[in-house]
C-alpha cells in the first residue's frame, strides 16, 4: 500500500464533534503537493486503487463570466483525482508522470462538480510507456459536464 493510501486510510474518518473531519484534513495536506490544487477548494469524496473522487464546490473563485465552474478549475479537479488515484495505484517498482489531457466540454458546470479518475489494475500490470486514464466531472444532477483521458508516461524506476 502507498504512502498516500495508507494517509487516506488513517485520516479519512477521523471524527470532531460529532463530524467528520477527517477527508477535509486529508484534502488540504494533499492539495498542497501542488500548490494550484488549493485554488479549487478541493474535497476527496473516495480514494482506492484504480479509483479516485475529488468534489470541487462551485464557489466565485472558480467561476467564469457567465457564472459555471470555469473549464480550467474542472482540468485542475481532474488532474488532482488522476494523481491521486496513480499515487496509490502504481506499482512500487514503477514510476509515472502527466503527459498530455485531452477534454471535451459537455455540459455547464452549474453545480459542485465531481472530478472521477479511473483505471483497470491490467493497466497498471503491464504498464510500460503510455497509461490512459479515464476523467469525467459530474454535476449534483448527474449530467456530466466533462469528460476525457489524461494520459500517463509509466515506466520502471531507476535502480
Amino acid at each position: 500500500m502507498s504512502q498516500l493510501h495508507t494517509l487516506w486510510k488513517s485520516t479519512a474518518g477521523l471524527p470532531v464533534v460529532g463530524k467528520t473531519v477527517g477527508k477535509r484534513v486529508f484534502s488540504f495536506a494533499f492539495s498542497q503537493k501542488a500548490p494550484y490544487f488549493a485554488t479549487i477548494h478541493p474535497r476527496v469524496v473516495d480514494l482506492r486503487p484504480n479509483y479516485a473522487e475529488v468534489r470541487i464546490p462551485k464557489r466565485r473563485g472558480v467561476q467564469n463570466h457567465i457564472g459555471t465552474v470555469h473549464a480550467i478549475a474542472l482540468c485542475n479537479g481532474l488532474e488532482m483525482a488522476m494523481g491521486a488515484l496513480a499515487e496509490v495505484t502504481i506499482p512500487a517498482s514503477k514510476r509515472w508522470i502527466p503527459k498530455g489531457m485531452e477534454v471535451a466540454y459537455t455540459a455547464k458546470a452549474t453545480s459542485d462538480i465531481r472530478c472521477i479518475a479511473e483505471t483497470d489494475q491490467e493497466q497498471w500490470d503491464t504498464a510500460d510507456g503510455d497509461l490512459p486514464v479515464r476523467v469525467k466531472g459530474v454535476r449534483d444532477d448527474g449530467t456530466v459536464v466533462v469528460e476525457g483521458v489524461i494520459r500517463l508516461w509509466v515506466t520502471d524506476k531507476k535502480k
